[in-house]
């Protein structure tokens, strides 16, 4: 069943928003770089630290939780069934969280810390080798997963529990709202999560479209330009409406399922084909120094140095984190009916962090492979050409490349496809006012919001076309998704408090 009664002021700010900021930015493309590079410096220095200490207290109150006797609480009612089988929930979680954004960092990231490690290593020596193929899956580890998953409960157990009419962000502080969930102030909190997801969307999708593109023109022999890389975006949003327009069961779930299986089969071959024993034991020894380091680097905050590290990455993942969580929460809150909070929690930060870990171990370290071996000069073309180049020559190495490089783009395709359109969902969930569960958004409701996310990522690829800065799109990104995701800090800390009183209320002091 599908309610179709519109949120219009926040339908209708929400789409302002979008144009108000993407019209000026593609109007000022040369000139807004200098500004926007003063705006993250202020942003990240005065507020960096908020994002280190949220990502600790994420962890420690999910484990308390996933401990206590309150993890045994269902989702749902005491004998209801999960929704979806367990492979299928893991599927559609993990491409709901992750996207193509992983396909494209998982292949190049290192390259980033091999010339600029943390910790003061020295360029390019053996330690700086190790922090390099460590960090992205330190960035895409548990600390992602904590808070994706923080607003699935947060948000699903007032949902489910209280049997509410409407499956938005300001459910999560349900219990401040009682006999207001559709005042002022819950408004003001879902249009909160409507900008930060759409800045999160486009963030994942202006990395992925160029490197869909790049694939594409190796495919067919031609050059890479910004017409082709709006045209893979159209390629993108086509198929995200589609899958919207199907729903969950028949859309995003088999989108999901079989994207699981593709990405795997591609994972298996580049492990059988590429230099095997390398691969498995830089990721074992990665994944040791994160489990050994992973206090250090969850508090490490560089006041010694100034080499911006923390500021120009670990806190740009941590805000972009932030912004796209209450999507992740509220998707993963609709697809999780009938699993506990234990399950809800454990499931999310392991398989999640694995499935992040197992791409980083594999694509990332047959880069890392081909650059220490000189094969590939990897660094040089990520720095002179672009990630795009870079993880195109490091997959026409592999045997049999012309399958290879289809099916790499076939999967980042998909990837965006069911990250997408699992935020239209959310997107039109949160701009419809009754929504119970088990039921749906209007379907043109859904598909609207499938073609709106794509306007920002355009805007980000012609600043990067025009301005002349190859990172002016990436600043832009990092200061949207700074500002963006702030309020949502707030407002998480406040669904917390909800949530224990809540809980306490319903099932007795722990």
């Amino acid at each position: 069943m599908e309610q179709s009664r519109v949120d219009w002021p926040a339908f209708i700010t929400c789409v302002l928003i979008i144009l108000v900021v993407c019209i000026p930015l593609a109007l000022t493309a040369e000139t807004a770089s200098g500004l926007l590079e003063e705006l993250y410096a202020f942003f990240s220095a005065k507020f960096g630290i908020l994002y280190l200490l949220a990502s600790v207290s994420a962890i420690g109150f999910l484990v308390w939780l996933a401990a206590s006797r309150f993890g045994n609480v269902k989702l749902g009612t005491d004998d209801e069934e999960p929704e979806f089988r367990t492979l299928s929930w893991i599927a559609m979680l993990f491409c709901a969280g992750v996207g193509a954004g992983l396909v494209y960092w998982c292949v190049i990231e290192w390259a980033y810390y091999f010339d600029n490690p943390p910790f003061g290593a020295e360029a390019r020596s053996t330690e700086a080798v190790e922090w390099a193929s460590t960090y992205g899956m330190y960035h895409w580890g548990f600390t992602a997963w904590a808070f994706y998953c923080l607003p699935v409960i947060t948000i699903g157990y007032p949902y489910y529990a209280h049997k509410l009419d409407s499956l938005r962000f300001s459910t999560g502080c349900h219990w401040f709202l009682k006999g207001n969930e559709h005042g002022a102030m819950a408004r003001f909190m879902d249009f909160l999560f409507m900008v930060a997801l759409v800045v999160g969307a486009a963030t994942g999708l202006g990395f992925s479209a160029p490197m869909i593109a790049a694939c594409i023109a190796w495919l067919f022999g031609i050059e890479t330009s910004f017409g082709l890389q709006v045209v893979v975006m159209g390629i993108c949003v086509s198929l995200f409406v589609l899958s919207v327009w199907l729903g969950l069961s028949k859309g995003i779930k088999r989108l999901s399922d079989i994207n699981l299986f593709l990405a795997l089969g591609l994972l298996l071959f580049v492990l059988m084909v590429g230099p095997t024993i390398f691969l498995v034991q830089t990721g074992l020894n990665s994944v040791g120094i994160i489990l050994q380091n992973f206090v250090r680097m969850n508090f490490w905050t560089d006041p010694f140095t100034e080499s911006g590290f923390i500021e120009n990455w670990t806190v740009f993942y941590w805000a972009w984190w932030v912004a796209f969580a209450p999507y992740v929460g509220m998707f993963i809150t609709r697809i999780s009916r009938g699993r506990t909070i234990r399950e809800v929690i454990t499931g999310m930060l392991i398989f999640g962090s694995l499935g992040c870990w197992i791409f980083y171990i594999v694509f990332g370290n047959y880069s890392l492979s081909l650059q220490l071996s000189g094969e590939v000069d990897f660094v040089t073309i990520t720095n002179s050409i672009g990630g795009d180049a870079a993880i195109v020559a490091a997959l026409e190495t592999l045997p049999l490349p012309t399958l290879v490089i289809t099916a790499f783009a076939v999967m980042s395709i998909i990837f965006a496809a069911t990250t997408y359109d699992s935020a239209s969902y959310t997107l039109a969930s949160g701009a419809t006012l009754h929504l119970r569960a088990g039921d749906d958004p209007a379907r043109w409701h859904r598909v609207f919001w499938a073609f709106a996310l794509a306007v920002m990522p355009i805007t980000l690829l012609f600043i990067g076309k025009f301005a002349g800065n190859p990172g002016a799109a990436l600043r832009v990104l990092q200061v949207c998704l700074l500002v963006a995701s702030l309020p949502i800090l707030a407002v998480g800390i406040a669904s917390t408090v909800a949530l224990v009183r809540s809980l306490r209320a319903d099932h007795g002091d722990a």
